[in-house]
């Protein structure tokens, strides 16, 4: 595994190197990791084949991995010793240096522009390109961060730049806000900071908050397109995600193709597709199909606990972009205020204004079990236009033709939503989703965008075939 490590480093640094493209392959192949090889075996090029087809001894090949990698561990060796000082310089700096201007010199705030420095490690969320070596017009990588007080930004930069050869070469920071214990993911994110990397690895930070910086930070109107781009493009992969993983579950083993997850009621595991699952589908479900337990079901690399995987695993690695949620997709609803919130961890994504059942709404766990459009064959009956049933159970969350009573305890013990906001989440929870009833944990503030999520539905979602009853 250290050889691996060694090797990916040093393609990072000498991508040009089509020997150590080649090293990188067989170490992929020892491990099994046919897809990786293939792929480092494509970049090798005529190396590939002079060593595979002439048949060159193994004695060969290992003398050049050998001195390949204690060329890099030599190297890293020397950069270990550089990080550290710089470190210690860095912070050091960032304790004594005053919160004021200083004349002549640059103020606290105005140092964040020009941050440059190292460490050891990697933060999740961040994956780097193994091509990347110049700025240049680099497509950038984005993530999203809880930002405080400069302290905190202070530890979370410390943080981020622990691995300056790892680092993207443009990376944007979207800073999210906090409510109790919740991350708020919303549309419209702002850019919290940037951080560059030219070819020698030194790190340029630009601010965006005009609060914190004694600067005008560019107006980028592409780079705030692109990172609303990002934000959809993740809700995509966490809702594609869930869906294989609840096929996985329910047929024991992987879908071969995203039409088996947009199917017609009762199969309809996703209510329909995005360009963006289109895009990724093939990559994500093979990351599934590499970590099957042997059990019947397949997970994905490194998805112990019910978690996907973080960046810089071999799902990240598989769609070349930043996989951002490393936790599935659950729903939960709050008694309490008359909640339900779209989660992944400790980050909402959505938080709904609903009608309950008062002590007749049921606190336990259920997951999705049934999804369908128009229950009962009406948009406009009691349970309007969508309902999604919890488990085997009477209780469904879905649509009502009483708007009046969404916030009030007026239903039988079902979960109310109005139109507008039941359409959404059919479209963001796939069969399977667990779904938690409790009190006391969400907030009370509404959380939706203004551009619903939406899937394009190609398929009859409705049953004529069954009556709901529904409490």
């Amino acid at each position: 595994m250290k050889d691996l490590l060694y090797l990916k480093k040093y393609v990072e640094l000498h991508s040009d190197n089509k020997m150590g493209w080649y090293l990188l392959g067989k170490e992929y192949e020892k491990n099994g990791e046919e897809g990786k090889a293939n792929y480092c075996f494509n970049q090798s090029g005529e190396v590939y084949e002079a060593f595979e087809l002439s048949k060159a001894p193994d004695d060969l090949w290992m003398e050049y991995q050998y001195r390949v990698l204690q060329e890099s561990r030599d190297k890293e060796r020397r950069l270990n010793k550089i990080r550290i000082l710089l470190l210690g310089l860095v912070m050091i700096f960032l304790i004594f240096t005053p919160m004021n201007n200083i004349p002549g010199h640059p103020s606290a705030s105005n140092v964040e522009e020009q941050m440059v420095t190292s460490v050891n490690g990697q933060q999740p969320g961040l994956v780097p390109d193994v091509n990347e070596k110049k700025v240049g017009k680099v497509s950038p990588i984005f993530t999203a961060q809880a930002l405080g007080s400069i302290q905190d930004r202070s530890r979370t930069l410390s943080s981020m730049l622990n691995h300056p050869v790892t680092l993207p070469v443009n990376l944007v920071v979207l800073g999210m806000g906090r409510q109790d214990k919740w991350l708020l993911w919303k549309h419209g994110m702002p850019i919290a900071f940037t951080l560059k990397k030219n070819e020698d690895s030194a790190v340029t930070y630009q601010s965006y908050n005009r609060d914190e910086c004694d600067c005008k930070p560019p107006e980028e109107p592409k780079l705030k397109e692109s990172a609303e781009e990002w934000i959809k493009e993740q809700e995509d992969l966490l809702v594609l995600s869930r869906a294989i993983r609840s096929f996985t579950q329910q047929e024991g083993r992987v879908p071969v193709s995203l039409s088996e997850l947009v199917q017609p009621f009762p199969r309809n595991v996703l209510s329909g597709s995005t360009d963006n699952m289109k895009r990724h589908f093939r990559e994500l479900s093979a990351t599934y199909a590499e970590g099957g337990d042997g059990e019947g079901s397949s997970t994905p690399v490194q998805n112990k606990g019910d978690i996907l995987p973080t960046a810089g695993s071999t799902l990240a690695s598989a769609i070349g972009d930043d996989v951002y949620f490393k936790n599935p997709i659950e729903v939960i609803v709050d008694k309490n205020n008359h909640r339900l919130a779209v989660v992944s961890g400790n980050i909402m994504l959505r938080n709904y204004k609903v009608g309950l059942g008062g002590a007749k709404t049921p606190e336990e766990e259920f997951v999705i079990s049934d999804k369908v459009v128009n229950p009962n064959g009406s948009a406009t009956g009691e349970f309007g236009s969508r309902g999604m049933q919890l488990s085997d159970s009477r209780y469904a969350i879905h649509g009502t033709d009483e708007p009046n009573s969404i916030g009030r305890d007026e239903s039988n013990g079902c979960v109310r939503m109005s139109k507008e906001d039941v359409e959404e989440l059919f479209d963001l929870i796939p069969m399977g989703t667990k779904v938690r009833i409790v009190k006391g944990e969400l907030p009370d503030a509404i959380l939706v965008p203004k551009d619903r999520y939406q899937t394009q539905h190609k398929h009859d979602q409705t049953n004529p075939h069954k009556t709901y009853h529904w409490l």
